[in-house]
């Protein structure tokens, strides 16, 4: 007996619904999908878990930095001197990068420099959020796709039902009951699969887009606070 077929016969309660028995006995074709949806379903639950701690954990750093950045006399030379392991810090730091190359020229105009400054930001403040975002179009893909995929084998299972009906001569109950039963069950992993993908992409693509404005709050602070010095340059 393989492992799955003894977990079977450990779990069957009679009377009540058997999990492992429904995929043992379902067609091949259906138990293809029910371990793809499986896999989704465990990327999802990983994505969902890594995620949060990452976005809490950059939300701390940033909150650190920033208190630091503006507390800092040269914010410049924390920038030189602080390796940059969180969002604000590089934003920051490319604002900082463009002034420097801005200032270099021995006529400075300053329009200029300030635009170019805040597109420069504006620039890493995207990237930071396309970074973060990156992983997400998994949650919805499989937030959108799953419930067909386990759709799909739903009708393949009722499809091979009908064939029983047709090779057994008898539409007993007795005999479509099981393969239907075993068909459900791909739906049902299919909205197992699904359902904490959707819940988890709107709640995080709603953090991100909060991350997102919070990091470009404080780039426009920078830009302004660097505004000021040069105008008084």
């Amino acid at each position: 007996m393989t492992v799955l077929s003894l977990l079977a016969a450990a779990t069957a309660t009679p009377g009540r619904l058997d999990p492992v028995g429904l995929f043992l006995d379902a067609d091949i074709v259906v138990q293809v999908v029910m371990i793809g949806l499986l896999l989704a379903s465990i990327w999802s639950w990983t994505i969902i878990v890594s995620f949060s701690m990452r976005i809490a954990q950059l939300r701390r750093r940033s909150g650190a930095f920033e208190k630091e950045f503006w507390r800092a006399e040269h914010p410049e030379k924390l920038i030189a001197g602080k390796r940059l392991d969180n969002p604000s810090a590089r934003v920051a730091a490319s604002g900082i990068s463009e002034l420097e190359r801005s200032t270099k020229a021995v006529k400075i105009d300053r329009e200029a420099t300030r635009h170019r400054v805040a597109l420069a930001m504006e620039g890493q403040v995207a990237i930071e959020a396309d970074t973060l975002s990156e992983r997400l179009n998994f949650l919805a893909t499989t937030g959108s796709v799953a419930p067909f995929v386990g759709l799909f084998g739903t009708v393949w299972g009722i499809m091979n039902s009908f064939f029983q009906i047709g090779q057994q001569q008898s539409t007993s109950l007795a005999v479509v009951a099981p393969g239907i039963s075993e068909a459900l069950f791909a739906t049902a992993i299919g909205l197992f699969a699904a359902i904490p993908a959707v819940i988890a992409y709107n709640r995080f693509s709603h953090r991100v887009n909060a991350y997102e404005a919070r990091l470009q709050r404080f780039a426009d602070r920078l830009n302004a606070q660097i505004s000021r010095e040069l105008e008084g340059a």
